[in-house]
């Protein structure tokens, strides 16, 4: 059993999440914030490089989506949506807030941010929000800190990364997924209602 987290990025029920979520996945699941039973869904694409899967989930036209934005600043305050450790820790969900910390991965990846919110395992696919909403990014991976605690004696804090949107909307426009642009006019969500819209538009992600 695979276990994550996803989002939708339209109104007719497409949702992302990462590729390893998904990996040799036969069944897919994926449980919404409603009263219904875990909705079906079809993996339509797959990109192993940038870690991206766009499903299909069934009966989930007109559920909340995702405005997408790119550009983000150094520093920007951020927030993380998803489903980590489902099997032992709230079943409903988990927010956490950080910043963005670098505007690039591992070795200079220019495809990720590096953010401070916490993320663990279950978290994959999950939504990267500004203060405005919209999705920056999709929460991808957390650092190996006993890898590097057993090769440099550090144990580094906070640092994980999430997948740019831009690379994100590529993804989605080669699979004829038409996107809502971002904005960040008007006043900024405080963190309990940014955790509402969160909620609203990501789902648990379970395969086998």
């Amino acid at each position: 059993m695979s276990m994550g987290t996803g989002f939708f990025v339209d109104g007719k029920g497409n949702l992302v999440t990462n590729a390893h979520v998904v990996k040799d996945c036969k069944a897919v699941v994926v449980k919404l914030n409603d009263s219904k039973p875990p909705h079906k869904a079809r993996i339509v694409a797959t990109d192993t490089n940038n870690d991206l899967a766009l499903l299909a989930v069934e009966d989930a036209q007109g559920s909340k989506f995702a405005s997408l934005r790119s550009g983000v600043r150094l520093g920007e305050s951020i927030a993380v949506f998803g489903y980590p450790h489902a099997d032992i820790l709230a079943s409903s969900g988990n927010f956490t807030i950080g910043n963005v910390t670098a505007l690039s991965g591992l070795a200079d990846d220019s495809r990720y941010y590096q953010i401070s919110a916490p993320v663990q395992q279950g978290n994959s696919g999950g939504p990267l929000l500004d203060t405005y909403g919209n999705a920056v990014g999709v929460v991808a991976a957390k650092l190996n800190v006993l890898r590097v605690a057993l090769a440099s004696g550090d144990f580094p804090q906070n640092i994980n990364f999430a997948i740019k949107t831009n690379m994100l909307g590529t993804f989605l426009e080669s699979n004829q997924i038409a996107i809502q642009q971002g904005a960040t006019i008007g006043a900024k969500l405080d963190p309990a209602d940014l955790a509402d819209a969160a909620k609203a538009m990501a789902g648990f992600v379970a395969c086998q």
